[in-house]
């Protein structure tokens, strides 16, 4: 026989894949039997059903290999979001949201129109499109996939004011924008980081670009100009340590050219504005 409090009991083993195992545990047995966390310690000798036991057994087992809670849940919170999150998307992490919350403080256009390179979950334009319901908005990917996840998400939250389409980066790109947010790849292709945690399990193609990581950072900042309102502007999110490589990319175009820190202290978003006139 096996109870809750027999199972939670096993968080020790997951310690050496989760910073969190106890709190892994619970999720995956609340999943496994529908209960609350609560009832796991208000009921530890309640026991488990046969078939109870059969799907902890297997979502424990995904655990223990290193899979990311949120693929195993299908779901991951950002920006008081709840997300569908599926391996043909990046899983959202917090530091995304400092591009979210810089881009509702520089754009002051009521009816702002907006794009989001690489959407992915569509997690960037879905908060912005919660945070300005007037705002229209449009995200891109080159992944089928990944845009059935956008648009469940997008039709979970009932959100009308955002739409996705196909596309690469700004090719065929044919409007012009208040703002253009982009969380490219740009994780160096050598980079051994690639073959430890979560991102062993997400998408190489979101998460790896050419020259260093930069290539696609290079190709949305050479195209985006063309496709910006004067005065609007460019957010790119990436790596701790290419702010300078980003900030310079950016300034052959754009002026109050910055990066901004996120909550580490590292640059995580830079960016600029079209100048308003020539």
């Amino acid at each position: 026989m096996a109870t809750l409090g027999d199972l939670l009991a096993r968080a020790a083993e997951l310690a050496p894949v989760s910073a969190s195992p106890r709190l892994d545990v619970e999720l995956l047995l609340c999943v496994a039997t529908g209960c609350s966390r609560t009832l796991l310690y208000a009921r530890p000798e309640t026991e488990l059903t046969d078939t109870q036991k059969q799907d902890f057994a297997r979502l424990f087992a995904r655990r223990l290999s290193g899979e990311p809670m949120a693929y195993i849940l299908g779901e991951r919170e950002f920006w008081s979001l709840t997300l569908q999150v599926t391996p043909a998307t990046l899983i959202p992490r917090p530091e995304t949201e400092l591009l979210v919350e810089l881009a509702i403080a520089r754009v002051t256009e009521p009816r702002a129109r907006v794009l989001d390179l690489g959407t992915g979950s569509g997690a960037i334009a879905l908060a912005l499109a919660h945070e300005r319901p007037t705002w229209q908005i449009t995200g891109v990917d080159r992944s089928a996939a990944a845009l059935a996840v956008a648009e469940a998400n997008r039709a979970a939250l009932a959100l009308g004011n955002v739409q996705f389409r196909a596309g690469d980066w700004l090719a065929g790109e044919g409007g012009r924008y208040h703002l253009i947010v982009a969380n490219p790849p740009y994780v160096d292709p050598a980079d051994a980081h690639l073959d430890q945690g979560d991102v062993r399990f997400e998408p190489r193609a979101a998460l790896v670009a050419a020259e260093h990581g930069l290539a696609d950072l290079r190709a949305i900042a050479a195209a985006a100009p063309d496709h910006l309102l004067p005065g609007g502007w460019l957010l790119l999110e990436h790596g701790a340590d290419q702010g300078t490589a980003v900030r310079a990319l950016c300034a052959a175009a754009l002026e109050e050219v910055q990066s901004w820190r996120d909550l580490g202290g590292h640059e995580r978003v830079s960016g600029g504005r079209l100048p308003r006139h020539p």
